[in-house]
């Protein structure tokens, strides 16, 4: 590795943020020196456990501090992570951004054009791409094994009482952008392309459904004004095709389904979830002397680690991340237009 220095990271929320704070702290590279969430109870307790030096209750005070910042995690509400994002890369400071990137595509644009202003490395925090499970099968695709890709479907769907907080900013439009497509279909949306070696979209067929979440907000006294299942028809550049359903309070079999299926022209390959967990498991399907043959993917640790541990290793070997925000951006047009054909109830063409 490149030098001893270590990155000086700083991680805003303290939600999902504490998953990447303990994924900063466990990594050799990196130390976290300031944190910041506006619950004060949190902040005290997290920067003690993690023996965090600084912490703020305010992200512009805690950016305007002389703290040499690297790097920081941007993991904070959805409506939040183009503004927070813009303010640190024009601060100097390198970005790693929860998922989704941004609201809409107009948003993950001028988070591009501030990384690129800035000359700072702006990466979208795609988590399943780390996972040693996925990184297997991106290598086997890669080398071509189940030939030209033409077709794939990518899955999540939670059974009822699958929104999460509910009643909380996750279902208030305003708020989120949505939701289980640009909260838990982004995921989907993003393996799936990542897969296929990110073809662009074409044009895009969708429609959405809002009558369990609806009901279910009247009857609670709460505000819900976003999807509740959404599913996509997807034409890409390259010829293929890609099916996206998602979906996080219908009355389904598992607690968590998590399916993609990859059809090519020499193989194919379906992953799934099992135990109705995040624990993945896949077979790949390919004829040899015109026998048809079953074969079981295992996975092993890969070199990459987690995302938190890449970020870092791009800061400091100045590297380009493989979650770039043109990746992001490509995923936040899909879902806009995925959003509008649904509105309007036609197909809409996405701008080359």
């Amino acid at each position: 590795m490149a030098g001893k220095r270590k990155a000086r990271i700083g991680v805003i929320g303290l939600g999902i943020g504490k998953h990447h704070l303990r994924n900063y702290a466990a990594y050799e590279r990196s130390e976290v020196v300031a944190v910041c969430d506006i619950n004060e109870t949190l902040l005290k307790k997290v920067a003690k456990e993690y023996n965090v030096p600084y912490a703020y209750t305010s992200i512009d005070e805690m950016l305007d501090a002389p703290l040499e910042l690297d790097g920081v995690s941007v993991a904070l509400p959805n409506y939040l992570h183009a503004p927070v994002t813009i303010k640190a890369l024009n601060k100097g400071i390198h970005v790693l951004c929860e998922k989704p990137m941004a609201m809409n595509a107009q948003e993950a644009e001028e988070m591009l054009k501030a990384a690129k202003k800035n000359d700072r490395k702006l990466m979208i925090d795609f988590s399943y791409r780390f996972i040693d499970h996925c990184i297997a099968l991106k290598k086997i695709i890669d080398k071509g094994a189940i030939g030209k890709i033409y077709y794939c479907r990518t899955v999540w769907h939670r059974r009822r009482g699958g929104i999460p907080k509910f009643g909380s900013w996750f279902g208030v439009k305003s708020l989120s952008g949505g939701g289980p497509l640009i909260n838990l279909g982004v995921h989907r949306l993003d393996l799936a392309l990542w897969f296929m070696g990110y073809p662009r979209a074409v044009t895009v067929s969708a429609s959405t459904y809002d009558y369990v979440g609806k009901k279910l907000a009247a009857e609670a006294g709460v505000k819900y004004d976003v999807e509740d299942l959404a599913v996509a028809f997807i034409r890409l550049d390259n010829g293929a095709t890609l099916i996206l359903e998602t979906s996080w309070d219908g009355y389904s079999e598992k607690k968590e389904d998590m399916v993609t299926q990859i059809l090519g022209t020499k193989g194919g390959i379906i992953q799934r979830n099992f135990n109705e967990g995040y624990n993945f498991e896949a077979k790949m399907f390919t004829e040899e002397n015109g026998i048809l043959k079953d074969s079981l993917i295992l996975a092993t640790k890969h070199k990459i680690g987690t995302a938190m541990a890449h970020f870092v290793d791009c800061i400091l070997d100045d590297k380009t991340p493989v979650a770039t925000g043109e990746h992001g951006l490509e995923c936040m047009k899909i879902i806009d237009a995925i959003y509008l054909s649904a509105e309007q109830q036609k197909e809409i063409a996405l701008e080359p």
